[in-house]
């Protein structure tokens, strides 16, 4: 039984002597299913820097002594790419009140421990903190239920995700293409969720 990490939330240029930690360990995770991503240092180091210097910017990192095991980023969605933008744009849904949820990563030998919940209740509140936004979103890769390379008995993370209140908005879906593990470079979609942020009580 491993201990129980310790969550910190870090802000702008408190991120950067994380990034190389940060880069292995998101590399490592999305290698599994769902995302079966191929990634490389300098990619994920350049995309985790983009964070660092974003002002309103969140990574949630989970450390168990000097080692991160896990890590959740946020950012206003008018921060990241058009790709991120135009499915809410096209639904009538003004992005510069959506904050938007990138990835969470965690070993599997910390799952289970109420790390996933801390990484959300991390992000809202900071979305929250900024009091400017309406909607809390993100989104994930949609694959086949009889895809061959699924493991057995995998579970997604639906049910966790409908628990903290968030809802699949079906048609809401953007491409986005990664080296993936034995096919090359693949357009994936993925479908976003989204849950209504409560205002600062």
């Amino acid at each position: 039984m491993h201990s129980t990490p310790t969550i910190t939330s870090l802000l702008g240029q408190q991120l950067l002597p994380y990034l190389d930690d940060i880069a292995r360990l998101r590399i490592q995770v999305f290698n599994d299913w769902p995302y079966l991503y191929q990634g490389s240092l300098d990619y994920e180091r350049d995309y985790l820097a983009a964070y660092a210097a974003t002002p309103d910017a969140v990574c949630v990192i989970a450390r168990s002594g000097d080692a991160v095991v896990g890590a959740s980023t946020g950012l206003p969605l008018l921060d990241d790419g058009p790709a991120f933008r135009t499915p809410f744009e096209q639904a009538g849904i003004d992005p510069a009140g959506i904050f938007y949820f990138g990835e969470s990563v965690l070993l599997p030998a910390y799952r289970g421990q109420g790390i996933g919940h801390a990484f959300f209740d991390a992000r809202e509140a900071h979305a929250r903190a900024l009091d400017r936004f309406t909607l809390t979103a993100f989104c994930a890769v949609d694959r086949a239920d009889d895809d061959p390379r699924r493991p057995p008995g995998h579970r997604d993370n639906a049910m966790f995700w409908h628990k903290r209140g968030y809802q699949r908005q079906p048609g809401m879906t953007m491409q986005l293409q990664w080296e993936e593990a034995g096919q090359g470079s693949v357009m994936h979609p993925l479908t976003f969720w989204t849950r209504n942020l409560e205002p600062v009580a």
